[in-house]
């Protein structure tokens, strides 16, 4: 079962003649009342017409990189050191409403490039084409990731063609349809590759890739703010993040990826504000779901954010979070705060927007920092962006009726920059000798101080290891400090001694990046020289959290310190349901003899920790007694594929739920219960608050709006009742099989629906 609408994906083929490339204009002077509201707002209009019906907010400008035929459906993309764009083009999503032809090889990585300095792209060159559905980029050493489901592969790059192919993972983006298969690859700042949609992080050492469990992010994009801390958002959730660097909380499988303060919605308000009426979109036949002037009330397409970390936009932008939102046609800003460890965002405006457009085919599916400053958006600029799985008849009828299928090449890449900052739009080589890459590390461009860092640890300038530690304990800039940190890290020139005078700055920022580098320090030798510190760590409230978590990396070497740490800080707040959880995700299957040496200390059996522990026990002895899945495969092969593809990646591999997203299927009595109500559940789908085994699970805590797979035509009645009877039997559930007769059955009672089910409905039905 798979929630709401896509994230980006969209319709793309063929009638170029319809999309011209075209100059921009000046720059965007005019006032939202004096912009051009589109009567025609699905016709299609050239790149340069399209710029006029966009509105910005005062003091910014949208200027135009490239258009089609120089670009076709970009989803992704990432600047190299010359300055050039690397886009990722995905053309064989959706072909039609019947997803035709989905799995042709026609999607590319080409470059774009600005020969003539005037700041549009005018060349184009392919590096790789024939892929199936590429999703992702990534540059690292001497060459690039490429996500191509379920393959993460490696390429050298060789005067701009592909050299030795390597594969880092087969199983990549393995599950799952194509909206919800891992994407992103963001080269985080603790020097390891996190990604949406996936709960892997990835890691070159040598020749060697390594591959580690992390938590599960999101659903299209991922960003990282100033301090490595990861952003992220499913389709109708604005802004997730995590409180905590991304490298902890992941080690209990017991907790089943519920951790507190990451996975954290951060704000509630999912309220989104278009120019114009927005009736194609999946549910816009709800009352709910469009406004009285047919207008998206709620994100249904959240996608792509980015945390602003350039220094081109004013300072009341810095590290802002912008999320895409392609159906409502606009980007929304966020302010972020930080309280302790803690973050909140509220949106920045209410009832308008940061940018947004009356030309509905204006779809912007993915934010980026550049090298230069400014906010870089994709736009896939289509009509459709709903894949055939969930693609309801309402939805179907608004296509044809407004001729939203063609054309389906075009594609946009735009700049946004400030007005009241001087700009240059010019394609330009970046520093990459390693005494300019270390000064590097000190720019107020946060885009600029990640490539140095990268670009340093590619080249393995261990030459350059003085510089960096004096830029470490000598730099008068916190931000640079942090790199110098995490770039001696990467080099694997850090010292014990680098890490114990971060552990003791005045700067909170400083010992947070020391606490968080830790974990790839200790070793056989130097554990005793950290655990003392760490013990003297205790009185730094802030650093809590993370004396818990380290308090796991401390156990590989001595059980005793760990526990020591662990109960000293658990004394000092023994109520805090964060600092709880962070212990807990260190005791992967020792959870009860940890409890029972705590209640010596700590006898409230009330208190979050123990709390905590229940609940990891309880799942661990649920785990224990699950039905053997190969089995299950084996006896509805057809069924579990299914599952894997539709379902999991909401409902969680193990049925348990997935945070943000879905209620557990795993003893729901919805799905051992009634067969008709499942039934009808899965092919029309689910709105509102829904209650399994006792909880009522609700907005945010789940996306609670699921939609229906019985409007796609090459799923038949026996496929749903072999996926259905799969779920009925398997973790712990135990009920009857469902047979094709009684899909059928249910079909033609319901032929003529269009709408989701509420709890409240099928309670109502006899």
């Amino acid at each position: 079962m798979k929630l709401k609408v896509p994230l980006i994906l969209l319709l793309l083929a063929s009638i170029l003649w319809y999309c011209k490339t075209s100059q921009p204009p000046a720059a965007q002077t005019q006032t939202a009342e004096e912009k051009n509201v589109r009567t025609d707002a699905v016709a299609v209009v050239s790149a340069q017409e399209a710029l006029k019906y966009m509105t910005i907010e005062d003091g910014f400008e949208v200027q135009l990189v490239a258009a089609e035929p120089l670009v076709e459906a970009p989803v992704a993309l990432s600047f190299d050191p010359k300055g050039r764009i690397w886009v990722v083009e995905m053309p064989g999503y959706m072909n039609d409403t019947l997803g035709s032809n989905e799995e042709a090889p026609t999607g590319k990585i080409v470059i774009l490039e600005d020969t003539n300095q005037d700041g549009q792209a005018d060349r184009k060159k392919v590096f790789l084409d024939s892929l199936i559905l590429p999703r992702a980029i990534c540059f690292i050493e001497n060459g690039i990731l490429v996500a191509e489901p379920p393959y993460l592969w490696h390429y050298e790059i060789k005067n701009d063609k592909p050299g030795k192919k390597t594969l880092v993972d087969s199983t990549y983006a393995k599950g799952g349809n194509v909206e919800h298969q891992a994407n992103g690859l963001v080269r985080a700042l603790d020097n390891w590759i996190y990604n949406a949609k996936s709960d892997k992080r990835y890691r070159k050492v040598g020749e060697k890739w390594l591959i580690e469990k992390t938590h599960y992010r999101g659903q299209w994009g991922i960003a990282q703010d100033n301090t490595g801390r990861l952003y992220y958002n499913h389709n109708s959730q604005n802004v997730i993040a995590d409180y905590y660097l991304p490298g902890f909380g992941a080690g209990n499988a017991n907790q089943r990826n519920d951790v507190a303060g990451f996975n954290t919605n951060i704000t509630t308000d999912n309220r989104v504000y278009p120019l114009h009426a927005t009736p194609g979109v999946n549910r816009g036949y709800m009352k709910e779901t469009l406004d009285d002037s047919l207008r998206l009330r709620s994100f249904t397409a959240a996608c792509g954010p980015v945390v602003y970390r350039g220094e081109q936009f004013p300072a009341a932008y810095a590290s802002n979070v912008f999320v895409a939102e392609p159906s409502a046609n606009l980007v929304k800003r966020n302010l972020v705060q930080e309280q302790g460890n803690v973050l909140v965002a509220k949106q920045a405006y209410q009832k308008r927007e940061f940018l947004a457009s009356t030309d509905e085919r204006f779809r912007p599916v993915s934010l980026n920092n550049g090298p230069d400053g400014a906010l870089y958006l994709i736009d896939m600029y289509r009509g459709i962006i709903q894949h055939k799985t969930y693609l309801t008849t309402y939805l179907k009828g608004q296509i044809a009726k407004r001729q939203l299928t063609q054309p389906l090449n075009c594609g946009r890449i735009y700049r946004i920059v400030s007005k009241q900052k001087p700009y240059t739009a010019a394609q330009r080589p970046l520093p990459q000798q390693p005494e300019q890459l270390v000064a590097l590390l000190e720019s107020p461009n946060g885009w600029l101080r990640d490539y140095a860092q990268q670009a340093l640890i590619d080249g393995k300038y261990t030459t350059m290891v003085p510089r960096l530690r004096q830029l470490l304990t000598e730099g008068s800039q916190e931000l640079a400090r942090v790199h110098a940190l995490w770039t001696l890290e990467g080099l694997g020139a850090l010292s014990t001694q680098d890490v114990l005078l971060c552990l003791r700055d005045s700067s909170w920022p400083i010992r947070r990046q020391g606490l968080g580098v830790i974990p790839s320090q200790l070793s056989a030798s130097n554990w005793q020289l950290y655990a003392v510190e760490l013990e003297k760590r205790t009185n730094d409230t802030l650093a809590y959290p993370y004396l818990a978590f380290l308090s796991g990396s401390l156990r590989r070497f001595n059980a005793t310190a760990a526990d020591a740490l662990a109960e000293k800080i658990l004394q000092k707040r023994p109520r805090d349901r964060y600092l709880a959880a962070a212990v807990v995700s260190t005791l992967a299957n020792q959870e009860a003899e940890f409890q029972n040496r705590l209640r010596a200390s700590l006898p409230d059996s009330n208190l979050a920790v123990y709390r905590s522990l229940k609940v990891a026990l309880k799942n661990a002895a649920s785990t224990r007694t699950n039905r053997d899945p190969a089995l299950l495969a084996r006896q509805y092969p057809k069924g579990a594929n299914l599952f894997n593809t539709i379902c999991q990646t909401c409902h969680g591999k193990d049925g348990n739920g997935v945070a943000s997203l879905a209620p557990p299927l795993n003893k729901s009595e919805w799905v051992t219960g009634r067969k008709d109500h499942l039934i009808s559940i899965v092919l029309y789908g689910l709105t509102g608050p829904v209650s399994v085994n006792n909880h009522l699970y609700t907005a945010p805590e789940i996306n609670a709006d699921m939609p229906g797979i019985g409007y796609d035509p090459s799923l038949s009645s026996g496929d749903v009742a072999e996926l259905l009877s799969f779920i009925r039997k398997s973790w712990q559930n135990n009920a009857e099989g469902v047979t094709t007769g009684e899909v059928n059955q249910v079909r033609k009672s319901l032929v003529k629906r269009e709408k989701a089910f509420t709890i409240k409905e099928l309670q109502g039905q006899q």
